[in-house]
């Protein structure tokens, strides 16, 4: 790489760097705050989603989406029924509605597929966040497992090399850094855990086996992300963070952990 290739890699990747530390300042402050300011934040991250969803995939209604997604999520904040069961129902359409993304070429089921996968952010994100005793370490968790697979795997990647994971998806991942992220992924969020909670009965390995299934639905998530984009000849869902893209850019892995956290949720709550 020459030196202009590398001073661009540079600035590139600083405006990563300073990107994601000022969203992780605002996401932890509105996640101590709790409530609605914490509802309301992850409803608009909702209807941005839906909003870039479209926009890749039909290039119509996308605004409609985005709007009504976010009253929607609103909506359905206030029905009668648990934010356990809300979580649950939310994710269990989500993972569907990724699941028929693969199957169909059809827009409007496409659209309807988009609207179903935005609302995990409006629905299950709170339901975690308000869960009796747990809800911010549960919260807390989530970001550790998906940050820290994330940071490493892309560092790892980039260090090592070797194999590539599944080029025809995403051509700069690799095994090694697929691996690099899911231990510091399943450390880190393990770490979280037993600090939030020093004396747990059963130990550490069911927190590290949940973490481990967590660190890799993140990964699984972004591959989904990036297949979608591949797909519909779109380089980023958006442009709303400098040097990241769009939101679904940066939120497909943690996506991927809000359905498998919400599932648990519901399980955990049936079993009670």
């Amino acid at each position: 790489m020459n030196a202009a290739g590398a001073g661009a890699g540079a600035s590139e990747l600083r405006l990563r760097v300073i990107s994601a530390l000022v969203l992780a300042v605002v996401i932890l402050g509105v996640t101590v705050l709790g409530g609605w300011p914490f509802r309301l934040i992850w409803t608009a991250v909702a209807g941005v989603v839906a909003y870039e969803w479209l926009t890749m995939v039909g290039r119509t209604n996308a605004v409609a989406a985005g709007i009504g997604v976010g009253l929607a999520g609103l909506a359905l904040g206030f029905l009668p029924v648990s934010g356990a069961a809300l979580a649950g129902v939310s994710a269990f359409a989500g993972l569907i509605a990724a699941i028929a993304t693969t199957q169909t070429g059809n827009r409007r089921l496409l659209e309807a597929c988009g609207v179903a996968y935005a609302l995990c952010f409006a629905l299950v994100t709170p339901a975690l966040r308000e869960t009796p005793g747990l809800g911010l370490a549960l919260i807390i968790w989530t970001f550790a497992v998906v940050w820290l697979t994330d940071i490493a795997a892309y560092f790892t990647g980039r260090a090592l090399g070797g194999p590539k994971l599944l080029p025809r998806v995403s051509p700069k991942k690799t095994w090694s850094g697929a691996l690099g992220g899911a231990l510091a992924g399943t450390l880190c969020a393990t770490a979280v855990w037993a600090w939030f909670f020093p004396g747990l009965p059963s130990g550490l390995w069911p927190v590290l086996a949940v973490s481990l299934a967590a660190s890799v639905a993140s990964q699984a998530g972004d591959l989904f992300e990036s297949s979608i984009k591949r797909r519909f000849g779109a380089k980023d869902s958006g442009h709303l963070i400098p040097g990241h893209g769009g939101f679904l850019d940066r939120l497909d892995g943690y996506w991927a952990v809000l359905v498998f956290a919400g599932l648990l949720l519901y399980l955990a709550r049936l079993g009670h």
